[in-house]
Formats: structure tokens, C-alpha cells, sequence
């Protein structure tokens, strides 16, 4: 047994180092860029916890996190009722289905940055189709207006990741046992009874794994916001991955952005463990 249990690791040993590689060598030099000052980018000077705490006490890293942390509570709070909506919606079988799941999937596999693109030519008061469309009904789709960014960021966002919600309620309800409906029928279950007894307790699981994987997307969204606002008007719109880049690559700020990266990463760590204990303790 022994023997075999050793062979098992070195099938899994190219994936280890891989993880390695990709992962805790860079996390490790992130690490060494906190603790240090960066001159010239090959001259480092030890500074400890310095610039820890002047991140901490940012009022420009408390004004990100604010926004990033209000960005993810909107996008949560419209994506995860309009996917479960229409996963209720779909037909449970056929080919009908089969077309939904394909038009759904169209934003799931359209890249991040064309993503961006699109909706940056769509709000175009010149060119685009809802900025010509408002102009045309006497608004001025203007971005900016911190509101109007907002809004399109948020429509951005829903557009493009409300079917991952969807797809996944979707799958939920069909590994539901047949006989759950027909118990719930037998008994004269209303809709709602049926919804709120069957199906959202047999959903409960996927609903927090799909809450999960979107709280790291919204929470470390990037490219889109740049690509349509750049952050503003002003800093508006500029969350805290688009303050960690700045920093580290505008600012050359190596040491603070690697603090920054630091302190993102465990509040990341810390909201998405809080959300498997839940599901754990569920189970």
C-alpha cells in the first residue's frame, strides 16, 4: 500500500509544480516587494510593515475597497435573483433548452477585454446603439456622469456573467429527483411551495458556489471598467484592481503595490472562506 500510495504522487507531481510555479514563486516575490523599497527596480531597501500600514491608513485604498466592495454587492444582488429567474424559466428538456444553453453561454466565452469593447461602442453617443437611442429620446448618454458610468459598468457586468448564474441554477434543478414534483404535486403544492420547500433547498448549495465564484470576478473585475470608463470620471469608477495597477505600473510603486496585492488577496481569502464555511456547515 505504501508503495502505491508513492506512485500516486508522482502522477500528481507535474501539477504540484505547476501550482508552484504559477502560483508561490510569484506570491513569493509579491511578498518580497512588500517588505522592501524598490529603486530603479534592482535596488531594495528594507522598510518591514511600512508600507502595510500606509495602505491601511489610505484614504485612496479606502475609497477603492468601497467601491469594489459596493460594485460586488450590486452586481451580487441583480445577477443572483435574474439567473435563478430564468433557470426557473427554461424548459427542463429539449431542444429548445438546448438553444437557450448555447445563447447563454455566447457571453461566458466572449473575452473580458472585447467585452469592454462592445459595450464602449454600443454607449457611443455618435455611433453606438444605446447612446444614439437615448440621444434620440432627448438623454445624453454621457459617461462622464459618475451615475451613467456606473450604470453601464453594472449593465456590462449583468450581461455578461447573469447566464454563468443561470446555467448553474439550470443544472441544479435538473439533478433534482423526479419524485420531489411528484410528492409536491400529490400533495397540492402551490408554485411557490414547490419553489420555496423543493427547489431553493436543493439549490442552496450551487447558489453559494455560484455566489462564491461571482464574488471573486466582481471583486477583482479589471479589464471591463478599464476598457470603457478608465477608471473615471475622476476616480469614480476606479476600484481597487485598477489601483493596484496604477501603482505598480503608472506610479512604479513596486513596494506599496505589493502590500496592496497582499491585503486584496486575504480579503479575498477571507470572504470566500466565510462563504465555504457556510456551505460546509450546511452539508
Amino acid at each position: 500500500m505504501r508503495i502505491q500510495h508513492s506512485r500516486a504522487w508522482l502522477w500528481i507531481a507535474p501539477a504540484l509544480l505547476l501550482v508552484l510555479l504559477t502560483s508561490l514563486l510569484p506570491m513569493m516575490t509579491v511578498v518580497n516587494y512588500s517588505v522592501q523599497d524598490v529603486f530603479s527596480g534592482d535596488q531594495f531597501f528594507w522598510v518591514g510593515s511600512e508600507w502595510f500600514q500606509q495602505t491601511l491608513t489610505s484614504s485612496e485604498f479606502h475609497g477603492a475597497l468601497l467601491r469594489t466592495l459596493a460594485f460586488s454587492a450590486i452586481v451580487l444582488s441583480i445577477e443572483v435573483p435574474l439567473g435563478l429567474w430564468v433557470a426557473l424559466k427554461m424548459p427542463p428538456r429539449g431542444w429548445l433548452s438546448n438553444v437557450y444553453i448555447i445563447l447563454m453561454a455566447i457571453p461566458l466565452l466572449t473575452p473580458w477585454i472585447v467585452v469592454g469593447f462592445i459595450w464602449k461602442v454600443l454607449v457611443d453617443p455618435s455611433a453606438g446603439l444605446i447612446g444614439v437611442a437615448a440621444g434620440q429620446l432627448g438623454f445624453e448618454y454621457d459617461l462622464n456622469n459618475p451615475l451613467i458610468a456606473w450604470v453601464t459598468i453594472i449593465l456590462m457586468d449583468v450581461w455578461h456573467w447573469s447566464s454563468l448564474i443561470a446555467l448553474l441554477c439550470y443544472a441544479g434543478l435538473q439533478s433534482i429527483p423526479v419524485e420531489y414534483y411528484q410528492a409536491a404535486a400529490i400533495d397540492g403544492a402551490s408554485r411557490w411551495s414547490l419553489f420555496r420547500y423543493v427547489q431553493l433547498p436543493k439549490l442552496r448549495r450551487v447558489l453559494l458556489i455560484a455566489l462564491l465564484l461571482r464574488f471573486m470576478d466582481s471583486f477583482m473585475v479589471y479589464t471591463e471598467p478599464f476598457v470603457v470608463t478608465r477608471g473615471g470620471p475622476g476616480v469614480s469608477t476606479t476600484f481597487l484592481s485598477l489601483d493596484l495597477v496604477q501603482t505598480a505600473s503608472i506610479q512604479f510603486d513596486l513596494g506599496e503595490a505589493g502590500a496592496m496585492s497582499i491585503i486584496y488577496f486575504l480579503i479575498i481569502l477571507a470572504v470566500c472562506w466565510s462563504l465555504f464555511s457556510v456551505m460546509m456547515a450546511r452539508e
